[in-house]
């Protein structure tokens, strides 16, 4: 049962990872790249055998990029950062490159190409750019870091858990103290505090010039956002087409983005409650959306205090949170409710088993990235105080987001603040926004949209779900994002595109 409630809360931990989101001004020494610009360097050969299988039919090209471990003392060492290309197959139509981000902090970019061909990316995308994938600093086969959290142990998670009262903040500080011990502990080539992502954004860079291209576009989702916007604020110059989707709100995560999950949650659940109520003959979970409301409310009471199957309260209001990202999960999170009311067999986690080596290095990622870019607060009283106003405010999801995490006890102190945006500069990023958005509700696009000022132009989407460039198929938000990067047409204004 352990394997299957990871596989169920596995979509929550991932694009809810979030990236999501303060500002403070980057020490000039810090600004860009502390060395000098490297050479094209990049010779470009075989990926991996799993990047292979998992970009197929889609053929990538696979490379490293050196760089530095701390960009403050760049004779301190490096590390090689994996590259993956999807190559323009018209030289006459080719721009430049797009970088690639997936989110996170912690998700593998090498196949986001392959995806997103997969998914529609349009022809003419491909064509005007080498797609450029890859896994940054940390993840997979770039100097990957590990925790050492295992399935069994007591943190899995980086969503804490939903906390019924004030006792079960301390209970969950308790775990999350002893994660951030563990993180120490494991931290044996001392990469962890160089995990950030002003960093990221120096390493987008160094693959820029490795390249040779004067300039790099970029699209991001989610923590994706929030890494493209610190790339543009420190890069103005040297960025082209910069495109954030399901954005954070700022260039990090913080206490407010992670607390936003809840807002999140609160403004999609009715699509999916409306969904399931249409097919009360089939679910019996409730035939209005108020009744099915109250019946996850019922659901999670009753397994706060007797779990059904190995999943308890908090776990299935997780696997909830993940149900919602996109509608063609809501099946298998309806007959999840099912089996917790039944006792009916769970249904197969989505997705198939999770591979826990790269889930754990995964967390591992979006722990240290989220603790290391700002400073978090280190008392249990201000985390009580939160759970227990976001328990009235957000009933479905406040007392989680909310609650006590690892940044709580970090080891490390920020090295530097948090990368400032950029509001000077050219007209550069569109932010495209669905306005029901689990992990990254659209106040984050309205956020980044006033932080920006004239940089940016909003695409905001009358549609539910995480991720609306492609991945949301709404016609109006890609052909107004599609003509941007092939065309270089930024609207005059913000767009509002209706649901399709």
């Amino acid at each position: 049962m352990t394997t299957h409630r990871v596989s169920l809360t596995r979509v929550a931990l991932g694009a809810a990872s979030l990236a999501l989101v303060g500002a403070c001004a980057t020490p000039p020494a810090m600004a860009g790249s502390a060395a000098a610009e490297p050479a094209a360097q990049v010779v470009w050969g075989a990926c991996p055998e799993d990047v292979v299988a998992k970009a197929a039919p889609s053929r990538l090209d696979c490379a490293t990029v050196p760089v530095p471990v701390d960009y403050a003392d760049p004779a301190s060492g490096e590390i090689d950062i994996m590259i993956s290309r999807l190559a323009s197959q018209d030289p006459s139509k080719r721009r430049g490159v797009l970088l690639l981000n997936p989110g996170g902090p912690g998700g593998s970019g090498l196949t986001l190409a392959a995806l997103l061909v997969a998914q529609g990316l349009p022809a003419s995308v491909t064509d005007s750019y080498d797609v450029i994938g890859m896994d940054t600093r940390g993840i997979g086969y770039s100097a990957p870091v590990t925790c050492g959290f295992t399935v069994d142990g007591p943190y899995f998670a980086n969503i804490p858990p939903y906390a019924v009262d004030a006792a079960a903040v301390v209970e969950r500080a308790a775990v999350a103290e002893g994660a951030a011990q563990q993180c120490a502990q494991n931290d044996r080539d001392g990469l962890l505090r160089h995990l950030t992502t002003a960093n990221m954004a120096r390493d987008l860079d160094r693959i820029r010039a490795a390249l040779g291209e004067e300039k790099a576009s970029f699209l991001g989702y989610s923590y994706g956002s929030a890494l493209g916007a610190a790339y543009a604020s420190l890069f103005p110059e040297r960025s082209d087409r910069i495109v954030l989707d399901s954005n954070v709100g700022d260039t990090h995560l913080d206490r407010d983005g992670m607390r936003r999950y809840a807002l999140g949650m609160e403004q999609t659940f009715p699509a999916f409650a409306s969904w399931v109520a249409e097919r009360h003959d089939s679910y019996g979970l409730g035939r209005t959306a108020d009744e099915v409301r109250a019946t996850y409310a019922e659901i999670a009471a009753r397994l706060d205090d007797e779990p059904v199957q190995g999943i308890d309260g908090a776990t299935f209001r997780a696997a909830t949170f993940g149900g919602l990202f996109n509608e063609r999960q809501y099946a298998s999170t309806a007959q999840l409710w099912q089996s917790m009311r039944t006792g009916a067999p769970l249904p197969p986690a989505p997705g198939g088993p999770p591979d826990l080596v790269a889930l754990e290095n995964s967390l591992s990622v979006f722990l240290s990235v989220t603790c290391n870019d700002v400073d978090w607060p280190e008392d249990v009283q201000t985390y009580q105080r939160a759970v227990a106003q976001d328990r009235e405010r957000f009933p479905l999801y406040g007392a989680a987001a909310a609650n006590i995490t690892p940044c709580a006890y970090w080891p490390y102190e920020p090295a530097e603040a948090p990368v400032e945006i950029a509001d000077e500069g050219p007209t550069d990023v569109l932010l495209v926004q669905n306005r029901y958005d689990p992990p990254t509700p659209y106040r984050g696009g309205e956020l980044l949209r006033e932080k920006f000022g004239s940089r940016a132009r909003l695409v905001s989407v009358d549609a539910s779900g995480h991720g609306a460039y492609v991945l949301g198929g709404n016609a109006c938000a890609s052909d107004v994002t599609t003509r941007y990067l092939v065309d270089g047409e930024m609207p005059e204004d913000d767009v509002t595109c209706r649901a399709s």
